[in-house]
């Protein structure tokens, strides 16, 4: 029988946030891999992993989750990574990968995937969805995300500011990831597009050290990196308006 590579989705944090299946999907794994950065410490997936399956069935494995200037620092961890776990893959039936979020959103599983094909073939790839930070955030705030015929925007800020400012100035919510550094830049793009009075940011979520706070309150210090921004158009036309 090949062998299966299971991207499961944690949520962002909050691990009464992991589903049912989530949390079938990680026990019935022989292994569970988690990403960590170089600098060693617990991230949020292995956190939230831990409090599911014992430690010693947990193997942490480096990414150069945040790198995006070094293509080659980037590419020989991708590297290092994806022989790892294809040597788990040789000698276990199933291997789950844990990943914030959703595996198929802005997800490190996605490159791991890609490696493990070209390195194990025949492994059958599974993902199981995730809460995402998006979601979690709304329901923390009372934000809604969609109403009616409205489009739903998804940004990661780390594509530019001016991607940001492109999807302000269309309809429907726009969702801002990774906007952290480029705060200041993100609350000038709320206020030029009217966007500001009626958007919130959150960070941490789900965790002690959790803050949702109004975009108005944005005064352009630095954010942590993965903080999430949500901006709703204006709905003026009352209940259905949006139809």
């Amino acid at each position: 029988m090949s062998s299966r590579l299971v991207g499961v989705g944690v949520g962002p944090g909050d691990p009464e946030l992991v589903t049912v299946k989530g949390v079938n999907a990680l026990r019935a794994a022989d292994v569970v891999v988690v990403p960590v950065m170089d600098t060693g410490e617990r991230g949020r997936a292995e956190a939230t992993v831990l409090h599911y399956v014992p430690e010693d069935k947990v193997v942490r494995v480096v990414f150069a989750l945040n790198e995006r200037s070094d293509r080659g620092r980037r590419e020989a961890a991708w590297d290092a990574a994806g022989a790892t776990v294809a040597g788990l893959l040789e000698r276990h039936a199933s291997v789950a990968f844990a990943t914030i979020g959703d595996p198929n959103v802005y997800s490190t599983f996605t490159y791991l995937a890609q490696t493990i094909a070209g390195l194990v073939p025949g492994v059958a790839v599974e993902t199981v969805p995730g809460i995402t930070a998006m979601q979690d955030l709304a329901a923390r705030s009372g934000a809604v995300l969609t109403e009616g015929t409205e489009p739903l925007t998804l940004v990661p800020v780390t594509a530019g500011s001016a991607v940001l400012k492109e999807a302000l100035a269309g309809p429907g919510t726009v969702v801002a990831y990774k906007f952290g550094r480029q705060a200041a830049e993100v609350a000038e793009a709320l206020q030029e597009n009217g966007r500001l009075a009626d958007a919130v940011w959150g960070s941490a979520l789900g965790l002690p050290e959790e803050s949702v706070r109004p975009a108005a309150e944005l005064d352009g210090t630095p954010l942590p990196y993965l903080s999430t921004l949500i901006a709703p158009p204006r709905r003026d036309g009352g209940r259905g308006g949006k139809l």
